[in-house]
């Protein structure tokens, strides 16, 4: 039987049980952090002792996170994030089964005492730390029978903390039909709980069925990003490029920002050209065309970058950078960004601005007017719009620029 090493761990005295106060939530995720590193770090040389670090790690979340503020988010992401590494080194490890149910009972242990289900990715894949479907058939007959009568009593309410953990060793069992059939009985479908279902159509080579589980699951409250992404991919394994596409690849979009989405779309379909993503991608979001900006900068689309940023608002601050950028390369490209953002400050667009980001808007455009030769013509357009009307925006833009402009504060 595999037995860890021995290994002075640095971790376990910073996861002391209530170790952490009310105000601690930064200073956890830091030390969550390091304790994943240094477990990372073991386990590259002794796939062993790393496994048996980060089952400890997970053993010590709650006791001492417990009495830690988690309500702005950060904490619980902090956790989730350090799961995802963590979880991997746990089912890659090359334990037998006795050391692996050792784990098993200590990490469900855990599970049960966890307060806050901060261990809940872990019972999601409950199944493969099992590491052998004999293994995860046992577990699912300890399971089953409890969530089948939450599923099935007459009286509303029972929650079991274990489903997932049962579906997920059903899944990692073989028992595709049982699991199906099980997931039948819950009486408010929950993506959550289906996705296992589709997973299971998908073992058995039924495609088409697991996009039509899949779209079933749809409903109030549930992802529907997350299911669009779960069909596409089924769609592109299948090789069907364009009907995942068209189906889903607009709306499956990765990112935290418009530029990211269209990157994340344009890196799964490499054969379709860009600006035809791009066109699809603006198409599918009226009203927001000027969010589009920086994608078709990115693709050097610069008339189609500059119209795009003066149909709807665009960031002015985003705009002065990119006539920053291309001063010296693209100069009527850089004119026509410091314009817009000029145009989108007089109207009141724009996160926290100052009276810098005026200025700076207006330098930008003053420099590339003076390398087009024509700074009388652009210095009479500023300052005519800044005449048109009264109203505060155009007031505190006038008065950011009273010293640049003979205007007037007013």
């Amino acid at each position: 039987m595999d037995k860890p090493a021995k290994h002075k761990w640095i971790f376990p005295a910073r996861f002391r049980a209530g170790g952490y106060s009310w105000k601690a939530s930064k200073l956890a995720c830091q030390r969550l952090r390091e304790a994943v590193s240094e477990i990372k770090k073991v386990a590259k040389k002794d796939p062993i002792l790393g496994a048996e670090g980060a089952v400890r790690l997970m053993e010590k979340i709650w006791p001492a996170l417990e009495h830690v503020d988690s309500s702005s988010g950060a904490l619980g992401s902090a956790v989730n994030k350090s799961l995802d590494a963590l979880v991997p080194i746990v089912v890659n490890a090359p334990a037998d089964e006795e050391l692996r149910k050792r784990w098993l009972d200590r990490l469900w242990r855990a599970m049960e005492e966890d307060g806050v289900e901060y261990l809940g990715p872990v019972g999601d894949r409950w199944g493969e730390l099992c590491g052998s479907a004999d293994l995860a058939g046992k577990w699912a007959d300890d399971l089953v029978s409890t969530l089948r009568f939450c599923w099935t009593d007459p009286n509303p309410g029972n929650y079991f903390g274990g489903t997932t953990a049962c579906l997920s060793c059903l899944l990692a069992a073989g028992r595709y039909e049982e699991l199906l059939e099980l997931l039948e009985l819950c009486r408010f479908p929950m993506w959550h709980y289906r996705r296992y279902g589709v997973e299971a159509l998908l073992a058995q080579g039924k495609k088409s069925e697991a996009i039509r589980y899949a779209e079933a699951s749809r409903g109030l409250n549930q992802p529907d990003s997350v299911i669009d992404q779960v069909c596409e991919e089924v769609l592109i394994s299948s090789g069907m490029y364009e009907e995942a596409y068209q189906r889903y690849g607009l709306s499956s979009a990765l990112g935290n920002s418009y530029l990211a989405r269209f990157r994340s779309v344009s890196k799964r379909y490499p054969m379709k050209d860009k600006p035809e993503i791009l066109a699809d991608l603006v198409a599918s979001t009226p009203g927001q065309e000027g969010k589009w900006f920086a994608a078709a900068k990115d693709i050097k689309q610069y008339e189609l970058a500059l119209e795009l940023a003066n149909k709807s608002p665009c960031e002015p601050k985003t705009l002065t950078r990119a006539a920053k950028d291309y001063l010296d390369t693209e100069t009527e490209f850089a004119l026509g960004c410091a314009m817009a953002a000029l145009r989108w400050l007089c109207e009141g667009w724009g996160y926290e601005v100052t009276n810098l980001d005026v200025m700076d808007a207006y330098d930008r455009a003053m420099e590339a007017a003076a390398r087009l030769e024509n700074l009388d013509e652009v210095a009479g357009r500023i300052s005519q719009h800044l005449r048109s009307t009264d109203s505060p925006a155009i007031i505190f833009v006038r008065q950011s620029l009273a010293r640049r402009l003979d205007i007037g504060g007013n």
